[in-house]
């Protein structure tokens, strides 16, 4: 009788699922440079600008008149490196899907993941995971910083006080959707200089276009645009002419799920 064992069948190993893809792309992008450079720059802006802010108009309060203090919330005086943050934060977006077209090393990507949107998925997922922890922690770094500041001119808030909890955490909400709409907008365009060219249109210029048009048609515009809209959610009185904090979020929110939807179907259609 012959002793020749048939060898038994190796278990499968390599079989891609999403909690691989998504290892892959945590590891793409923590070792890219360019992720450390703009994500450390976002958080300096972050935590470094409202502090300076702070400690000025603190040297400055006694020399102010009753309206100049009156314009004064110190919730949003905190938080004002937001608007430097969003724009490294929507470029990193773009660059986090465009810089593997840019290479071509997409097609390696999706050779590994045949099925294309667990790409995407990863991506968006990760680097929304990033943002929203680093930008959360960032601003709940520059608000107590710049509430000790503003400690000798009497109006500093603390966590407690009404809508200053929603304020400060809305901020890394409010960036975090932005980062996302950003991954949609790149996966869209697949080209870094015309994707971030859209998100620095749809922060900047789309905004001073809306401006430009008749009042009526200017107010209800522009509370719809992304930035405006999602804003909203960080900002302890949005006034009559926005949205309500979390309907504005809510729209921002919209926005992202779009541009991400589209980026799906274009890339399940489009070849690398």
């Amino acid at each position: 009788m012959s002793t020749d064992v048939l060898p038994r069948p190796r278990a499968a190993h390599g079989h891609v699922t999403q909690a691989r893809v998504l290892i892959s792309e945590w590891v793409k992008l923590r070792s890219v440079r360019s992720t450390f450079l703009t994500l450390f720059a976002a958080t300096i802006a972050m935590t470094g600008l409202g502090p300076l802010f702070a400690s000025v108009t603190a040297g400055r309060w006694p020399d102010l008149t009753a309206a100049e203090r009156a314009a004064y919330e110190p919730a949003a005086l905190s938080l004002v490196g937001y608007y430097l943050a969003q724009l490294a934060v929507g470029v990193l977006g773009v660059l986090v899907i465009t810089g593997e077209y840019s290479t071509g090393m997409i097609r390696a990507t999706l050779s590994a993941v045949p099925r294309r949107l667990p790409v995407l998925w990863a991506k968006a997922a990760v680097y929304g995971t990033v943002v929203w922890v680093l930008m959360t922690a960032a601003s709940l770094a520059a608000f107590l910083v710049s509430q000790d500041l503003l400690e000798s001119t009497g109006i500093g808030a603390s966590l407690g006080d009404p809508g200053v909890a929603r304020v400060v955490l809305g901020n890394g909400l409010y960036l975090t959707m932005l980062g996302l709409l950003s991954v949609g907008i790149g996966a869209l365009i697949r080209n870094t200089a015309g994707g971030t060219t859209t998100v620095f249109a749809m922060l900047l210029v789309v905004p001073e276009v809306v401006r430009t048009l008749p009042a009526t048609w200017a107010e209800s515009i522009g509370k719809y645009l992304p930035n405006n809209a999602g804003r909203s959610v960080a900002v302890l009185d949005p006034g009559p002419a926005s949205l309500a904090p979390w309907t504005g979020f809510a729209v921002l929110c919209l926005y992202a799920a779009v541009a991400l939807a589209a980026a799906a179907v274009a890339l399940k259609r489009r070849d690398a």
